[in-house]
């Protein structure tokens, strides 16, 4: 079971998506949502997760994600782009991750093309940074409703990674990728993280 956070913590006020009965839920709002994401593996690890949340809440996913990190070898693209046919048919029997097959097999087909934008660009991370010209964008979100589900930006990534070859990347599972992976800073503007993570990038 999570640990309850510190009451001083847990008086702070986060963006208006986070259930705060849900001590797990606002650990992954404090220490990872929007915090900018350079690691070629984690950020593969999030397309992983994002494409398998299509149609579900991303808590479902969040739950899962220890069973997924066992199932995707540590989402080492490297390795998950080597998967067999058999590989896949072993995963589609764990009831620990989304047991869907065309979001297994996409998975392992997006992590071959993952190792494909590596060799063009050096690194995902200078790849997908680009689009945003290398420092994330800041948004000002005050309620639920002022959160879009897609952006501009995230319809041009889409659309270049279709072009590549991946799948599960529609526009707004890609911007749902850029507020995890820090592209865009969606924290509301009344979020301590929001304060937090733009006083960090202004000492870069």
């Amino acid at each position: 079971m999570p640990t309850k956070r510190p009451a001083a913590k847990d008086a702070l006020k986060r963006c208006p998506w986070v259930d705060l009965t849900k001590p797990d839920y606002v650990a992954y709002h404090d220490d990872e949502w929007g915090v900018p994401v350079h690691d070629d593996r984690k950020i593969f690890e999030f397309l992983t997760l994002e494409a398998a949340q299509a149609g579900l809440s991303w808590y479902t996913v969040l739950r899962k994600r220890e069973a997924y990190r066992r199932a995707f070898a540590d989402f080492d693209p490297l390795r998950v782009a080597r998967f067999t046919p058999a590989r896949v048919e072993k995963m589609l029997l764990d009831p620990g991750i989304v047991r869907n097959r065309l979001k297994v097999t996409c998975a392992v087909s997006n992590a071959k093309h993952f190792l494909e934008v590596q060799r063009e660009f050096g690194s995902f991370a200078a790849y997908i940074w680009r689009f945003v010209g290398g420092n994330p964008l800041v948004a000002e979100r005050r309620v639920i409703a002022d959160y879009p589900a897609r952006t501009a930006i995230s319809d041009a990534i889409s659309k270049d990674l279709m072009k590549r070859g991946f799948r599960f990347v529609g526009s707004t599972i890609i911007y749902a990728h850029m507020q995890a992976t820090g592209l865009v800073n969606d924290h509301s503007v009344d979020c301590y993280r929001r304060s937090e993570l733009l006083a960090k990038s202004r000492k870069k």
